[in-house]
């Protein structure tokens, strides 16, 4: 009798490149790999023979030459004279200040808007559905506009909110008042207070001090890198909430294992909330904070925050339309959770409220989170339609302003490109980790 113990080797041939299926997904990989780089130099070299036909070169050395032009709302100090690389700059970050404003409070409302769509109330899950189906279905551009011109015309003039001795005499109210006497809302903007610090001097006189423009912080000071100022008072604040918050884990992880060791949880609210408020509450009466209150002076509101209706329109408008989307995942990552789990909870006693809570949204954030990341980069990415109501963000300054002056089309193109591609990922990469960390972990 015959064994065969080994099956004969076939040589190779380059016929297997395409007829063996152990190579063939090789080989297709490598072509297209081979075509692809061949079209991305044809590119490059067709893009810089057109230049060099024009008189013109690829290169950013125009982003330190002189800005030129004004910017209405800013985060950090910037004049018309500064380069176009310092405009970019406050374009990003009023970009990323309109992405996270918009994203609070969309995931606010979206949850709050996808809970109540489920409730048993007739009205009130079909005014939340009516709500999902106006805000979804009509383009955020629109709703933009709309938010911008409710702002700019419905809004009083500043000098509506003068009061003349002849309408004191009479006993004459202005036409308009400030919102809880703080805030004052114009057709120009609106103002809120301001912060400020008067460490070592006294409060009248820094209060004078503070409605002059450009007046200093006070407090610790500022740090001055050059790019931007660093407000030492913030980081001692952020320091001291830091420290407020790891104690505070501290005493909840000792009521976790009271709780596991006799059953019985003890009572800690109470000193989590002096933990986390008190601390944070001495150090800002210790650095001397007081609220600048917007005054009528002339021709408008001096002192305090001015925030622009560009601004107010924009995260409005994106925040209740990126709402309804979020209020969608909710409802359907609450829906994906089993009936019984709601069942069990009730028949241990716990409320309808608690279930919510305890059970049924902490099992729903798996289902959640996925598609809330792109409701996120979507919010982000549609912040560069501020153009449309004159908000000066990455899109008005770099891919606006700048690229109209100096021509650079093809720089600030990939410029904007690469900084909105890196702003994505890395809003990707923590809501990833916030996914992982809330996953179901497997034995």
């Amino acid at each position: 009798m015959t064994f065969v113990s080994d099956a004969p080797k076939e040589n190779f041939r380059l016929g297997m490149l395409i007829y063996d299926t152990r190579y063939r997904s090789l080989t297709i990989q490598v072509v297209v790999l081979v075509l692809f780089l061949l079209f991305l130099s044809w590119l490059v070299n067709n893009t810089i023979a057109n230049l060099e036909a024009k008189d013109r070169t690829f290169d950013f050395g125009f982003l330190l030459n002189r800005a030129g032009y004004d910017i209405n709302q800013r985060l950090v100090d910037y004049t018309n004279d500064s380069s176009h690389l310092r405009a970019g700059f406050i374009g990003l970050l009023n970009t990323l200040l309109a992405a996270l404003v918009g994203c609070t409070i969309a995931t606010v409302l979206g949850v709050f808007i996808g809970v109540l769509r489920l409730s048993k109330n007739w009205l009130v899950s079909r005014l939340m559905t009516v709500y999902v189906e106006v805000f979804r279905n009509v383009p955020v551009l629109l709703w933009i506009l709309l938010a911008a011109t409710i702002l700019s015309e419905t809004a009083p003039q500043p000098k509506d909110f003068r009061s003349t001795p002849e309408m004191e005499a009479a006993g004459e109210a202005p036409k308009a008042s400030m919102l809880f006497g703080i805030i004052a809302v114009t057709n120009r903007g609106t103002v809120i207070p301001e912060p400020k610090f008067c460490l070592g001097r006294e409060r009248e006189a820094c209060h004078t001090e503070s409605l002059q423009p450009g007046s200093p912080e006070g407090g610790l000071g500022v740090i001055d890198l050059g790019i931007f100022k660093v407000s030492l008072n913030l980081l001692a604040l952020l320091a001291v909430f830091g420290g407020s918050i790891f104690v505070n884990r501290r005493l909840v992880r000792q009521a976790n294992a009271t709780q596991e060791a006799t059953g019985e949880r003890p009572v800690i609210w109470w000193k989590s909330l002096a933990i986390l408020t008190v601390p944070s509450m001495i150090l800002l009466w210790v650095l001397g904070l007081h609220w600048v209150v917007p005054e009528l002076k002339g021709f408008n509101f001096v002192g305090g925050i001015n925030v622009a209706h560009s601004f107010t329109a924009l995260t409005l408008a994106l925040a209740l339309y990126t709402a309804a989307f979020i209020a969608e995942i909710v409802r359907a990552g609450i829906q994906a959770i089993s009936r019984g789990q709601s069942e069990a909870a009730a028949a241990l006693g716990l409320r309808p409220g608690r279930t919510m809570n305890l059970v049924i949204l902490p099992q729903a954030l798996r289902v959640i989170i996925p598609p809330l990341i792109s409701q996120y980069l979507n919010l982000t990415k549609n912040t560069s339609l501020a153009i449309a109501v004159s908000y000066m963000d990455l899109r008005g300054t770099l891919g606006g302003v700048t690229l109209n002056q100096t021509g650079k089309e093809l720089e600030c193109m990939l410029l904007m490109m690469g900084i909105y591609l890196t702003i994505s990922l890395i809003i990707s990469a923590l809501m990833n980790m916030f996914n992982r960390a809330v996953r179901l972990k497997e034995r």
